[in-house]
């Protein structure tokens, strides 16, 4: 694999037809900023266990971050359970049409829920590992030291951030109106917001 960083992403990126159908899928349902979030998180995992050597299978990974907050699009966001169980179930039905066996629908599904654990086990679920470190960083700006100084400057400027930070918070905000009990209601409660517009990437 290319050092170069901006080379990298597009190497990174998994070529099949599940992969290409979950980004269309995405892009015509999230907001120019949803979208770009999604890519960005894609990349931060992806880069994340290539460089530690962490086994993982990229286009489960791809499709669940392409579809990890599709839950919060209006079309699919749930009155009665936690957008990442509504974004979980959608992937399951997008990896059915896709020609996924039902353990592979299975795990998308979970990956998607894992993102929004507070720690997952690297040993149990690689993938959700990978997409919940790297949503932590493009949401709240976690651990950013964990990806090269480079790296994150070609994928910000592949995929700009386009007032990610004030969306977000208005969809985990209405999310906790109206789900207080599910995660992103207890992350409301403590200091989301905070953290989400002091992010280091929108510095």
């Amino acid at each position: 694999m290319t050092s170069d960083p901006a080379a990298r992403l597009d190497e990174l990126v998994p070529d099949s037809a599940a992969a290409a159908l979950a980004r269309e899928v995405a892009g015509r349902f999230c907001s120019p900023a949803l979208l770009a979030h999604c890519c960005r998180s894609y990349l931060w995992a992806a880069e994340y266990g290539r460089a530690r050597g962490i086994t993982f299978d990229a286009e489960l990974l791809y499709v669940s971050a392409m579809l990890h907050d599709i839950g919060l699009v209006p079309v699919f966001d749930s009155a009665t359970v936690p957008f990442e169980q509504a974004g979980g179930a959608v992937a399951w039905v997008f990896a059915a049409g896709a020609g996924w066996d039902a353990d592979r629908r299975d795990r998308a599904a979970a990956v998607i829920v894992a993102h929004m654990a507070d720690e997952v086990d690297v040993a149990d679920d690689a993938e959700g590992h990978l997409l919940e470190l790297a949503t932590g960083l493009d949401v709240s700006g976690r651990r950013p030291e964990d990806w090269p100084a480079g790296f994150r400057a070609a994928v910000l400027t592949r995929y700009p951030r386009q007032g990610l930070a004030e969306e977000f918070l208005g969809c985990f905000t209405e999310q906790a109106r109206r789900k207080p009990a599910s995660l992103a209601g207890r992350f409301v409660a403590g200091g989301f917001a905070e953290r989400v517009l002091a992010n280091p990437l929108d510095a």
